[in-house]
């Protein structure tokens, strides 16, 4: 086993970590209410397929750092999984960036105009359903996830590593569905951006 990266403080990482991450919630929910209204040179939407291939990334990553820990490879499993956390905040950055920039899209406006008719609707048939369906699951987890993901990362770095496995073992397959479903969402709305 690794030694511990961080001195054990558990009021302070509650703390530290619960602020994050109602900041981080706060600001995806509130920043995503709102577009700029820039036109810049480029296509907005570069944000959103770099969204998908940081999620893409994640999930192999993920998957790479289970193989590490099951081999006993504890090193470049936590170095792997570190890269996903660096990687999960660039996505964050990203997101928020896009969504400032290009506004939300709604699966099935064909046309673009922002409003899905009931003609629009009825081409989008079972395809909107689920979509939804992914989209609902894939935001909730979203959502929940981060502070299930630091306190994961904590119990490891201050070297609790049988608590850091109990709790991945729910944060692992979350976080492995979020990042696979990101690209989902991705390759189903894309054809309705402008």
């Amino acid at each position: 086993m690794l030694r511990a990266s961080l001195a054990k403080n558990d009021s302070k990482a509650k703390w530290l970590i619960g602020i994050f991450s109602v900041t981080v919630f706060t600001a995806v929910v509130l920043l995503g209410q709102f577009k700029l209204n820039v036109k810049p040179d480029f296509d907005v939407h570069i944000f959103a397929k770099l969204n998908a291939v940081i999620n893409s990334i994640i999930a192999l990553l993920l998957l790479a750092a289970l193989v590490a820990v099951k081999n006993k490879k504890y090193l470049l499993h936590k170095r792997i999984m570190l890269t996903a956390l660096a990687l999960s905040v660039i996505f964050l950055l990203s997101y928020i960036t896009h969504h400032l920039l290009a506004g939300e899209a709604k699966f099935g406006d064909i046309n673009h105009d922002g409003i899905v008719s009931i003609d629009e609707l009825a081409q989008a048939g079972n395809s909107r359903v689920l979509y939804l369906a992914i989209l609902l699951t894939h935001i909730f987890l979203a959502a929940v996830i981060l502070p299930f993901i630091l306190f994961t990362a904590y119990r490891s770095l201050i070297a609790e590593f049988p608590l850091h496995k109990k709790l991945a073992h729910y944060t692992w397959p979350l976080w492995f569905y979020v990042a696979v479903t990101g690209p989902v969402v991705y390759m189903m709305i894309s054809p309705y951006y402008r």
